[in-house]
C-alpha cells in the first residue's frame, strides 16, 4: 500500500531523516516507536505532504506522492491525526467532523460517516453542538481521531494519540485503534507507550536518530532484550 524509499528530510540545513525505507501492507496495524526526537513525527509529516524529502520517494497505491500538496494526498486516501490533537477549538464537534470530510463530495456519504463516528464515539454525539474548547483532553483526542476518519481514509496515521491522557483513556484509544483496524482501515501508529503499541502491531519499526534501527513483528519486539531495556524499563 505504502512504500517509503530512501527518504532524507531536513529542517533548514539539519538532516533529521537519513535514507529511510519501509513498507506498509494493506490491512496492517504498523507501529513506529522510538525515543523523543527520533524523527517519528517527521515521518508522518513527510508522508502527509507537510514536509518534502530532499532525497528518495514515497509511493501510495503505486502512485508517487512525495511532491504532492497535503490536500492532494488526503484525497488519495491518507489521513493524518497530528500530535496535540489540533482541533478547531471555536467550532462545534459536528463542525470539526465536517471539516474532516472536506475531500468528499456526496452529502449522503458524509452524513452516513457522521453517524458512524457518533456510533463509534458516543460521547461526541452527546456533545455534537458543543465547541471543541469545552471538551476534556480525552474527548478532544476522540474528536481528532473521528475527524481523521471522516475522509474515509485507506491509511490512517496517528501521532501519539494517548499523549497526556490518563491510563484509562489511553487504553480506550488503543481499543478504538483495534476497532478501526477491524473495519478494514490500515493504521500507522506512532505511540509513546511502546508496550501498548507493540502488543497490537502486526509489524513495528524502531526509529533511532532518523534511521530504522530495528524492525519485526510487534510480538517479537516485545520479547527483544534491547527493546525491553531501552523502552520498557525491564
Amino acid at each position: 500500500m505504502l512504500e517509503v524509499k530512501g527518504i532524507s528530510v531536513k529542517y533548514n540545513i539539519i538532516k533529521v531523516l537519513h535514507d529511510l525505507s519501509f513498507k506498509i501492507e494493506q490491512g496492517q496495524m504498523i507501529a513506529m516507536v522510538g525515543s523523543n526526537a527520533a524523527g517519528k513525527s517527521t515521518v508522518l509529516k513527510t508522508i502527509s505532504g507537510l514536509l518534502h524529502p530532499v532525497e528518495g520517494s514515497i509511493e501510495f497505491m503505486d502512485e508517487r506522492i512525495d511532491n504532492m500538496a497535503p490536500f492532494e494526498i488526503t484525497s488519495r486516501g491518507i489521513s493524518h491525526v497530528p500530535e496535540g490533537r489540533k482541533i478547531f477549538s471555536k467550532l462545534t464537534v459536528e463542525e470539526n467532523l465536517l471539516i474532516g470530510a472536506h475531500v468528499r463530495v456526496s452529502k449522503q456519504e458524509v452524513d452516513r460517516s457522521l453517524e458512524e463516528m457518533f456510533n463509534l464515539f458516543s460521547m461526541l454525539k452527546e456533545r455534537r453542538e458543543q465547541k471543541g474548547e469545552t471538551l476534556s483532553g480525552g474527548e478532544q483526542q476522540m474528536l481528532a481521531i473521528a475527524r481523521g476518519l471522516m475522509s474515509k481514509p485507506r491509511l490512517l496515521m496517528l501521532d501519539e494519540p494517548s499523549l497526556g491522557l490518563s491510563p484509562i483513556l489511553s487504553h480506550k484509544v488503543i481499543e478504538i485503534c483495534k476497532e478501526i483496524r477491524s473495519k478494514g482501515t490500515t493504521i500507522l501508529l506512532v505511540e509513546q507507550k511502546v508496550k501498548d503499541a507493540l502488543e497490537i502491531a502486526d509489524w513495528a519499526y524502531v526509529l533511532q536518530t532518523g534511521r530504522i534501527a530495528m524492525e519485526g513483528a510487534g510480538s517479537e519486539l516485545l520479547l527483544n532484550e534491547k527493546i525491553r531495556k531501552a523502552y520498557l524499563g525491564l
